[in-house]
C-alpha cells in the first residue's frame, strides 16, 4: 500500500509540484508555497485519502500508507517551522514541535474537507485563507518603527 500511494504521487507529478516550495529560501515564502501546493493537491488525492481514512483503523497496510503520506506532510511542516525559526520570524511563544503539530493539523485533509465540501469554499478561497491564517499564527509581525 505504501508503494501504491507513493506511485500515485509520482503519477500526479509530486516532485514537480513541490519545486517552488523546495526552492524557497525564506521561511515565509516556503510556508506560502507549501500551503498553495497542498491546498491545490488535496482535490486530486481526495478520493484515495477518504478511502484510506475510512479503512485505516482496521487495516495495517492502509494505516501504514496513510501514516507514510501524512508523515511526509508533517515533515514539510517541521521544515517550514524550522526555517521560520532560523530566519528569526517565528512568532513568539511557539516551540518547534507545537508549531509543527498545529500547522500540520491546520492543513489536514479533514479541515480541507470541512471547509470545501461541507461549507462550500472554493479551493482558491481555501488556499488564500489558509495562507493568510498560517502567516498570522506563525510569523512574527514586523516591528513598528
Amino acid at each position: 500500500m505504501v508503494a501504491t500511494v507513493r506511485y500515485g504521487d509520482e503519477v500526479l507529478g509530486l516532485d514537480e509540484r513541490l519545486r517552488r516550495y523546495r526552492a524557497a529560501d525564506g521561511g515565509v515564502e516556503r510556508l506560502e508555497a507549501f500551503v498553495e501546493f497542498w491546498g491545490n493537491y488535496i482535490p486530486e488525492i481526495y478520493g484515495i485519502a477518504r478511502a484510506l481514512l475510512a479503512e485505516r483503523e482496521g487495516d495495517e497496510a492502509v494505516a501504514a500508507a496513510w501514516d507514510d503520506r501524512m508523515g511526509a506532510v508533517y515533515g514539510a511542516c517541521r521544515d517550514i517551522i524550522e526555517k521560520l525559526r532560523r530566519d528569526g520570524v517565528l512568532a513568539p511563544g511557539w516551540t518547534r514541535d507545537e508549531a509543527a503539530d498545529l500547522l500540520w493539523t491546520m492543513l489536514s485533509i479533514r479541515n480541507w474537507e470541512s471547509l470545501t465540501r461541507e461549507r462550500g469554499w472554493s479551493v482558491d478561497r481555501y488556499v488564500d485563507r489558509m495562507r493568510d491564517l498560517t502567516k498570522r499564527v506563525f510569523v512574527r509581525p514586523p516591528e513598528k518603527p
